[in-house]
């Protein structure tokens, strides 16, 4: 027995290595044969543990962008959403005494003592007396941290940040709420609520400022427009005026010349007689136009060089000489000069731009500010909705843009003289 038992420990290591080596082979072919799917296994393992990791930290992240935006005013357009008046007057004064009224209800609840409350009473050194000139004390002491926040934020309101001011506000009362909670004060949500309205009235008063002064230059303009056109008039029937004594001159002195004097005076009268028309013409249209509060010209140009490709302007003046307004447009407030593509008189010009503006109210490039006259739309397309209205509309579909094109032109020469790599000559 003690030699069998002798033999298997001297066998044993061998026995058990053969069994061990046998398994690790069965095993490597198994690990060989499934190895992608282990591997991939692993992989899916792995991913959904950084997955886990990156949702905890995102949330995190999420929530950090949300506390540091309410402080960040150059957000995107798409971010900002659009603002809902909360009230509708009709002018700048209205907003203004609602204002008024709003903040003299706030000091009327600052007066009172139900802006700021306490809900304990509180007693020092077992004086209750203390302890009310103690609350007092707090409570001035929040209030004037609340309003000088609130009148910060107010005072920097602009159209792009109004929403988040408002949470400012909102979150500058619960932080402060919190750091009083310990001496049972808070603010009244009544008196938040009238700050919040202060805010908003604040916000659209500068706005109807802004359109009323905008409304003001636009009179201003119809004005000037006005004016030129009654200067017109008195220069165009001063202008009949001196071809009508030029007339009746060269007439008198026809009446008293013969031969080849006369034949010259004859002539010249044909002359006249055909500027005397003309000049009575002008007169009479320019007569007929200052009586005719709508009649005018309705005009389409564009400037390639300042707004780009099939972005058209669709305005109306009432001057006699339309063209003069077109080059006002064209001064130093953009680099290059405009192009005409359609001149079109009517009795009725506002009623037809207006019928154009509404034709292309979804191609406006300001969608905020109506009084900007600029669409992006094809010449095409103006042309078949100006034809609608009057069918004899004649279109310049050619966009000359000369000073655009030299400009171009002169600037691509000196790119390629930089871009040279060898000068043509040394």
């Amino acid at each position: 027995m003690e030699a069998f038992l002798g033999l298997f420990l001297l066998l044993a290591p061998f026995i058990f290595g053969y069994f061990w080596f046998k398994s690790y082979r069965k095993y490597k072919k198994l690990y060989e044969k499934y190895e992608e799917i282990i591997e991939i296994d692993e992989e899916i393992e792995k991913r959904e543990k950084e997955l886990i990791d990156y949702g905890v930290k995102k949330d995190i992240y999420n929530r950090l962008k949300e506390q540091i935006a309410i402080y960040d005013d150059e957000i995107e357009m798409i971010e900002l959403g659009l603002y809902k008046p909360q009230f509708d007057f009709d002018d700048s004064e209205l907003y203004k005494d609602k204002l008024n009224r709003i903040r003299a209800k706030q000091k009327e609840m600052m007066s009172d003592k139900t802006a700021i409350i306490c809900t304990q009473e509180w007693t020092v050194e077992g004086s209750k007396s203390k302890g009310k000139t103690m609350t007092n004390r707090n409570i001035r002491l929040v209030s004037r941290a609340f309003n000088n926040e609130c009148d910060a934020i107010i005072s920097k309101v602009k159209w792009n940040n109004v929403q988040k001011a408002k949470e400012r506000i909102v979150k500058a009362t619960d932080a402060i709420n919190k750091l009083s909670e310990s001496m049972a004060i808070n603010i009244n949500s009544d008196y938040l609520s009238l700050k919040l309205k202060e805010l908003a009235l604040t916000h659209e008063y500068i706005e109807k400022k802004q359109e009323e002064k905008e409304q003001q230059a636009e009179i201003r303009q119809q004005m000037r427009e006005e004016t030129k056109l009654e200067q017109e008039v008195l220069k165009a029937q001063k202008e009949e005026e001196k071809y009508i004594k030029m007339f009746e001159k060269a007439k008198s002195d026809a009446e008293k010349s013969t031969g080849s004097k006369l034949e010259v005076l004859q002539e010249k009268m044909k002359q006249l007689e055909n500027d005397l028309f003309e000049a009575h013409s002008k007169s009479q249209r320019a007569k007929s136009m200052a009586e005719q509060t709508r009649a005018g010209h309705v005009y389409i140009i564009s400037n390639i060089g300042s707004f780009g490709e099939n972005v058209y302007k669709i305005g109306m003046t009432r001057r006699l000489e339309p063209l003069d307004r077109v080059k006002e447009l064209g001064d130093a407030s953009v680099p290059f000069v405009f192009d005409v593509h359609a001149m079109i008189y009517s009795e009725d010009a506002p009623g037809m731009e207006k019928s154009l503006h509404r034709a292309f109210e979804d191609k406006r490039v300001n969608l905020v500010n109506n009084r900007k006259e600029f669409f992006k739309v094809s010449l095409d397309e103006i042309k078949v909705k100006a034809q609608n209205y009057m069918k004899d509309v004649e279109f310049i579909e050619t966009i000359e843009a000369r000073e655009y094109r030299e400009s171009l032109s002169i600037r691509l020469k000196k790119e390629e003289i930089v871009n040279e790599e060898f000068p043509p000559s040394l």
